[in-house]
């Protein structure tokens, strides 16, 4: 397995303290995510992209499960829309993830996929106006209330997070 340099998610902690009105520069942060997946995947080769590690994630896995993620950041937009208390829980075990042979499939859908579903989230957040960004809900897992802000800095983090496990596989492939 490569060398573990980054927190594992499970372990990483937020100070979700950054003014709701930062909001425009952190949906640029999501809107960036499938540019930087393409700029990775297309500056290896195929059978790299699909190489494990030690049993780890391949790196058109880490790629592939920021889109599969898109359906989560949907369901927690729609539980700050009416307005509910707790947002809704994370698979921590990500089955969606792990039960798909994303390694199957063609670099180009699985980028094809992250652009069209960062996409339609995008377009969501976009269309909120600008006070929608200060709700907040309760998440169980952290502990913590958390605004639509918030949130969306968390999947940015979660992008960021997979490119960086994604480009350690490389590495460590590439020694």
């Amino acid at each position: 397995m490569p060398e573990q340099i980054l927190t594992p998610w499970l372990f990483r902690r937020w100070r979700f303290d950054s003014p709701t009105q930062l909001y425009p520069a952190v949906l640029e942060r999501l809107r960036g995510t499938p540019a930087r997946c393409e700029e990775l995947a297309r500056s290896v080769a195929t059978e790299t992209l699909t190489r494990s590690v030690d049993g780890g994630w391949t790196i058109q896995r880490h790629i592939a499960h920021i889109a599969d993620l898109e359906r989560l950041i949907h369901q927690r937009l729609d539980a700050y829309e009416r307005g509910e208390h707790e947002l809704p829980t994370a698979d921590m075990g990500n089955a969606r993830t792990v039960e798909t042979d994303h390694e199957a499939r063609a670099i180009d859908d699985v980028l094809a996929a992250v652009r069209a579903e960062r996409g339609k989230t995008i377009d969501r957040l976009e269309a909120y106006p600008r006070d929608f960004f200060g709700r907040s809900a309760w998440h169980g897992r952290l502990g913590v209330q958390k605004r639509v802000v918030d949130t969306c800095q968390f999947f940015a983090d979660h992008d960021d997070h997979h490119l960086a496990l994604a480009r350690t596989v490389l590495r460590a492939i590439e020694a």
